[in-house]
């Protein structure tokens, strides 16, 4: 099984916030973010393992900036750590003001998926291949997290 760089499989998904979107302050509804973030991860854990995944682990996902009815969402997906079945994705969410331009990083969020085959059991994934520093470094903090949820998890 061949590895794969980040570059490799990292999706881009752009929405527009419309008004059924939004709540009654004209800002994006969280929930329909959450599914939007969902699905980005999916794509990318996806075209990685070449598998239907599912999601098993949502860490936080950090509100910072409101996302108002009328702005265009892009979210970028980003695998930043492989196991044998398992594949954790980042995914950095951004508001663009379609009048004024302004782009402003409105989430992040790190989601972890196992790859399933056709009788739906964990299966294989190609190892990563790291390119850059900055993935090499985004590597390391996820073997922590990993450690973190495998931790909480075990006193669950």
């Amino acid at each position: 099984m061949k590895g794969k760089t980040p570059k490799e499989t990292e999706i881009y998904m752009t929405e527009l916030v419309l008004p059924n979107d939004t709540n009654l302050l004209g800002n994006l509804l969280g929930g329909r973010l959450m599914h939007w973030v969902d699905i980005a991860g999916a794509l990318a854990a996806t075209r990685h393992a070449r598998n239907v995944v599912a999601t098993i682990q949502v860490d936080d996902l950090d509100f910072k900036h409101p996302i108002r009815q009328g702005e265009m969402v892009q979210l970028h997906g980003k695998i930043t750590w492989v196991g044998k079945s398992s594949i954790e994705v980042k995914i950095y969410v951004y508001s663009e003001n379609l009048r004024t331009g302004n782009k402003v990083l409105t989430n992040e969020a790190y989601l972890v998926f196992v790859a399933l085959d056709e009788n739906q059991n964990p299966t294989q994934v190609p190892e990563l291949i790291l390119e850059t520093e900055e993935e090499k470094l985004e590597y390391e903090r996820a073997k922590q997290r990993r450690i973190y949820r495998l931790k909480k998890n075990s006193n669950e």
